[in-house]
C-alpha cells in the first residue's frame, strides 16, 4: 500500500473556476505546487484523487491551485476541508543535517552522559528555531530547542538523539 505525505491543507475553493485555496505544509511549496507537479488531493472522507497543477500562486500565505482535471467549483468542492500530499518516494532530498518531521518523531533522547531522556512526541515550530516536545518515562513532557549548543547528533536509522542538557532545561 502506498504511503502518502502531507503537503497542505485545502481550506477552501477560490472563484467559480474551480481553483482551491491551499494551507503549505511543506518546506517546499514552490516544488509541490509548482505548474505540472503531481498531488493527491484527499476528500474529508479520505478518498485519494490524483490531481495536476495547471497554475498557482501566493495568495496572503495560502497557494491558490488551478487543477488540469477541474475547471468548475462544483467539480472541487469535494476536496474542502480534505488534505493534499505525496507519495512518500516522491519526497524532496535534504542537505546534511536536515530531517523530516516524521524521521525525528518517535526518536528516543539520550544526553551526553547516556541518560535515557524520554520520546520525541512532537515538534513545535515557534519562530527561530523547532522545538522537540520529549515525552520522559514518567509522562512528563520536556521541551527541547533544536540548537547547535543543546543536540549534539542525530542518528535516523538508530531512531536516536543526543543532546546536551543545558542548565534550565528539565
Amino acid at each position: 500500500m502506498a504511503e502518502f505525505m502531507n503537503v497542505g491543507k485545502i481550506v477552501n475553493t477560490h472563484g467559480i473556476r474551480g481553483e482551491v485555496r491551499i494551507m503549505p505544509l511543506t518546506d517546499f511549496p514552490e516544488v509541490r505546487f509548482a505548474k505540472n507537479a503531481e498531488l493527491f488531493f484527499f476528500t474529508p472522507d479520505n478518498h485519494p484523487v490524483m490531481v495536476n497543477v495547471e497554475s498557482s500562486r501566493l495568495h496572503k500565505n495560502m497557494y491558490i491551485l488551478r487543477l488540469k482535471e477541474y475547471g468548475n467549483i462544483n467539480e472541487v468542492e469535494k476536496f474542502k476541508g480534505g488534505m493534499a500530499k505525496v507519495l512518500k518516494e516522491n519526497l524532496a532530498e535534504l542537505d546534511e543535517g536536515e530531517y523530516y518531521f516524521h524521521q525525528i518523531v518517535g526518536c528516543s533522547v539520550i544526553t551526553e552522559e547516556g541518560e535515557t531522556l524520554g520520546t520525541i512526541s512532537e515538534i513545535l515550530t515557534p519562530g527561530a528555531n523547532d522545538v522537540w516536545v520529549v515525552k520522559t518515562s514518567a509522562g512528563k513532557e520536556v521541551l527541547i530547542p533544536v540548537i547547535d549548543d543543546v543536540v549534539l547528533d542525530v542518528d535516523i536509522e538508530q531512531k536516536q538523539v543526543k543532546i546536551h542538557l543545558m542548565e534550565g532545561l528539565l
